[in-house]
């Protein structure tokens, strides 16, 4: 699987591997669930690198499953949701739609502001999440672990039959 992060004040970043405490959170919890991450990337709020980088993961065969953290709110550099879609073959709105209900508790009517979202992209699911560290471990745990591998099986099930 790829976790892909996308944060302005890291994308750039001078250090060689600036903290990701979001995409730190997607790949604890996705190890603890048994996924192999495969590939770590940070790019900045860029529309064309944010697409082509997910394009990228996508390309790979030991890639089954993209997560990206950030980008998802309403301010002008927020363009992750309108990049990764375009690649989408199918969208799954009950993800944003379940990850916005999960997320009432904690931040009130708030989840107005992010477009979360998730589909299905050349077979494998996308996962689109804000850079919150909490939003991440929200999803993360209550959503794409126990989802992903059903989904993978079904957007796959094609190529077996």
């Amino acid at each position: 699987m790829a976790i892909v992060t996308v944060s302005s004040s890291r994308g750039d970043s001078v250090e060689k591997t600036p903290p990701d405490p979001s995409g730190d959170a997607a790949a604890s919890i996705l190890i603890e669930a048994g996924h192999v991450v495969t590939s770590r990337q940070m790019v900045p709020d860029d529309y064309v690198r944010i697409k082509t980088t997910v394009s990228e993961c996508l390309d790979r065969p030991d890639v089954d499953l993209v997560v990206t953290t950030g980008g998802t709110g309403v301010t002008v550099d927020d363009v992750t949701p309108d990049a990764v879609s375009e690649l989408f073959d199918r969208e799954l709105p009950g993800f944003g739609e379940a990850f916005r209900w999960l997320s009432w508790e904690e931040v009130g009517t708030r989840i107005v502001s992010t477009r979360a979202t998730a589909g299905i992209a050349r077979d494998v699911p996308v996962f689109v999440l804000p850079g919150s560290v909490n939003a991440v471990k929200l999803a993360t745990a209550e959503i794409i672990v126990e989802e992903a591998p059903h989904l993978a099986g079904l957007a796959t099930r094609h190529k077996v039959e």
